[in-house]
C-alpha cells in the first residue's frame, strides 16, 4: 500500500498509508482541519537515441564530485595554487605572453582594490 502525504491549510504535512481504491482525505483525522493530498512529480529517465547516461545524476558521480571537491580544498588549504598550463602567444605551450608597459583600460566606475595579507 502507498504512503500519501497530505498539507493542512498552515502548511504542516503528514503520511498517511491508503490503498489505490480509497479516496483521498478532505480532513485530518486527529484535528478535523481540512487537508489536500500533496503530488510530488514522477521520476523520468528518456533512453534511446539522443540521450546519454552523463545527462542524469547518479549516486557514485555525486561521491566523485564530492571527493573532488574535497581534493581541490585540500590543495587550497596548503598554499598550493591550481595547476595550470603555461600559454603564450595563441595557446603555444611554454611560451609566455610579453607584458606591455601600458596599463589595462578599466571600465569607468571601475577601481583598483589591493588586497591586504
Amino acid at each position: 500500500m502507498p504512503i500519501y502525504e497530505y498539507r493542512r491549510p498552515d502548511g504542516t504535512t503528514f503520511d498517511l498509508q491508503q490503498s489505490f481504491s480509497e479516496d483521498p482525505l478532505t480532513v485530518d483525522p486527529d484535528t478535523g482541519v481540512p487537508v489536500e493530498r500533496v503530488l510530488h512529480p514522477p521520476a523520468v529517465h528518456f533512453k534511446g537515441k539522443g540521450f546519454y547516461s552523463t545527462d542524469y545524476g547518479t549516486r557514485k558521480r555525486e561521491r566523485e564530485t564530492v571527493a573532488a571537491a574535497e581534493g581541490s580544498a585540500d590543495r587550497s588549504a596548503n598554499g598550493a595554487a591550481p595547476e595550470k598550463p603555461a600559454q603564450g602567444k595563441e595557446g603555444a605551450p611554454g611560451r609566455t605572453p610579453a607584458k606591455s608597459d601600458s596599463p589595462a583600460k578599466k571600465p569607468d566606475g571601475a577601481r583598483e582594490v589591493s588586497a591586504k595579507a
